[in-house]
């Protein structure tokens, strides 16, 4: 009996496979999502190696071993590969930002982001670099539409910031500098260590020069 029944089980699970397969469209995304990431996993390590400027959509697809014709049906140019990457990056740094918007205080909020961006640049070091530290050449980088979700970032660090202000912190500050001031202090302690600058300070980690070094500039920031 116990056999009729798994047989009876098996045959309708069957029978859901059989009446529900991918169908082709949805085959055809999912591979075409596949490919994307195949693109931006092989453009992120050739832009980290070659920098923006020698690195070509031919040196992307030869990393997959497919030409270049198959990139460009994905990405129009290698600016379009290197915003999305930007956006990538970005996408998780703020959704790990947001997830601190339940802590109620503003200030021991601002502290907590400040310890994510650090923790980011530990956990995630290529996309740290191409995020803010690989160049690239054009004139107005703020407006391409892979910059968006940058601007989106730091505006909710300069919400936190203004909370801040509202409940009696920096005072007479200037929001905009504060932001800079913050970003900028925070940002230059995950370049040293994801630039490897950090051999000067032989006796402490980078995760010692990294943690320690943030609770110092929080030190700072109380006192303010």
């Amino acid at each position: 009996m116990g056999l009729i029944l798994e047989n009876r089980n098996l045959n309708e699970v069957n029978q859901i496979n059989f009446h529900h397969p991918m169908s082709i469209t949805d085959r055809k995304n999912k591979e075409k999502l596949e490919m994307r990431k195949r693109i931006l996993d092989a453009a992120r390590k050739i832009f980290l190696q070659k920098g923006y400027e020698s690195t070509s959509m031919r040196n992307i697809a030869s990393e997959i071993d497919y030409s270049a014709g198959t990139i460009y049906f994905h990405f129009k140019d290698k600016s379009e590969i290197f915003h999305e990457l930007h956006k990538e990056g970005f996408r998780l740094l703020l959704s790990q930002m947001k997830i601190l918007d339940s802590v109620a205080e503003p200030f021991e909020r601002l502290k907590a982001v400040g310890r994510v961006f650090i923790k980011f640049a530990q956990d995630n070091k290529d996309y740290y670099n191409l995020m803010f530290l690989v160049e690239e050449s054009t004139s107005n980088p703020t407006e391409e539409g892979g910059f968006q979700i940058a601007k989106e970032a730091i505006n909710h660090l300069s919400g936190i910031i203004k909370e801040c202000q509202n409940d009696g912190r920096f005072k007479d500050m200037d929001t905009e500098y504060l932001t800079f001031m913050i970003l900028s202090s925070v940002h230059g302690i995950c370049a040293l260590f994801c630039k490897d600058r950090t051999v000067s300070f032989e006796n402490k980690t980078n995760e010692e020069l990294m943690q320690k070094g943030y609770d110092c500039f929080v030190s700072l920031l109380e006192k303010g």
